[in-house]
């Protein structure tokens, strides 16, 4: 450093180096400047670095290994012929001030006062660390030979004690060789983690949006499902037991409503009770006749009639003294037993060739003898009209 501060120097006329020796002398000044301001109070400044974790009892903060500061140093005492120095530096956080020194016994540093060390040792035969071999203990082994065989037949049990650990450990320091391949399983690793935190998620929501909730939902766990699976939610009825009782209910009902009843005295449910008697009647009837034999076409009261296309003239209407209906009209409808009779004569003749209506005798149209009409069987008209009912004496009018 001397020389670096003597280079391209200006040397004022009047200096002469047998008198002055330097120009720190000439200029009556110290080569450490102002590091020396204290020089004669036996203090030099110095750039202290902290060598470990503490918290200053003025702030209360903490302050890190590897801050620096600058420090006041001094020599105050020996630990042998090691000289011990004590460090004073200020806190950059606040006005007070730390003290420090050194610890040669145990080469370490210890705080005087304002500040308290963040308590981070261990001991080194607790984690069976190789200790430094004492200077006793050493000159010990070079001159006992018992000495020196039993501690290397300690050692030799603690290697044996240590082999499966550092096995471990060189088997993993192998694998983490191959930084690719370790990369690859750790990306793989966290894409599979991230799937499943995503489906997770989604059956969450699905569930919240179900059950309307707003609170956030933790994982379960087993005793969660230990417990849903002693709880069982059911109603008093089950599904299938009300579908069975419906069914009953539907075919136990009558088909038709009954005479009596709640608002029996409105038109409208007379005229409905009324309505379902003649369907009774009609029904009862019809049994009785397909007990007897087949069914035709006048037990049914089907009364077919053609159509007249061409109207008949009013001389052929005059001789046959039937009156003289406009086409179109309601009194195209037979009136009598004897025009029914007549009209089924004509309607009903290509179907007895077949022999499908001989069960029931009847004469042409032009004979002059009719054929009885049996009293038991009810008139084809009456069939016709039965089939109408009447409300002329409905309470409604």
């Amino acid at each position: 450093m001397g020389e670096r501060k003597g280079v391209n120097k200006y040397y004022p006329p009047d200096f002469n180096p047998e008198k002055h020796g330097s120009l720190n002398r000439y200029h009556h000044s110290h080569p450490l400047r102002e590091r020396a301001r204290k020089l004669s109070q036996g203090i030099l400044i110095i750039r202290f670095e902290m060598p470990y974790n503490i918290w200053c009892d003025g702030c209360k903060n903490h302050i890190g290994m590897g801050v620096r500061y600058n420090a006041e140093k001094k020599k105050v005492g020996n630990y042998y012929t090691t000289p011990i120095y004590r460090f004073r530096m200020k806190c950059h956080l606040c006005v007070n001030y730390i003290e420090m020194q050194t610890d040669p016994a145990n080469c370490d540093y210890v705080i005087v006062s304002g500040a308290q060390r963040k308590e981070e040792r261990w001991d080194m035969a607790d984690n069976e660390q190789v200790l430094t071999t004492e200077h006793e203990k050493k000159q010990k082994l070079e001159t006992d030979a018992m000495f020196r065989l039993e501690h290397g037949e300690a050692d030799r049990s603690t290697l044996k004690k240590a082999l499966p650990t550092l096995s471990h450990i060189q088997e993993a320091q192998s694998a983490w060789k191959d930084d690719f391949a370790l990369n690859s399983m750790l990306r793989k690793r966290f894409r599979e983690k991230k799937k499943a935190l995503q489906e997770e998620e989604e059956r969450d929501q699905a569930l919240q949006a179900k059950a309307s909730l707003a609170i956030p939902l933790v994982p379960e766990t087993e005793d969660d499902r230990r417990l849903a699976a002693l709880l069982k939610f059911h109603t008093l009825d089950s599904y299938e037991d009300k579908q069975k009782l419906k069914r009953t209910e539907i075919i136990s009902r009558s088909w038709f409503p009954s005479a009596s009843g709640p608002g029996s005295g409105s038109s409208s449910s007379s005229g409905s009770s009324k309505a379902g008697g003649v369907l009774k009647k009609l029904a009862q009837n019809r049994r009785s006749a397909t007990a007897g034999g087949l069914i035709s076409v006048g037990d049914l009261g089907i009364v077919r009639r053609q159509s007249r296309e061409i109207s008949e003239s009013p001389q052929h209407a005059a001789e046959s003294g039937e009156p003289q209906v406009l086409e179109g009209t309601t009194q195209d409808r037979p009136t009598s037993p004897q025009d029914c009779l007549q009209e089924i004569a004509k309607t009903s003749a290509p179907q007895e060739q077949d022999g499908s209506c001989q069960d029931r005798p009847w004469s042409p149209a032009g004979s002059s003898q009719e054929a009885p009409v049996p009293q038991d069987m009810p008139h084809p008209c009456t069939l016709s009209s039965s089939l109408v009912a009447d409300y002329s004496d409905s309470e409604s009018e």
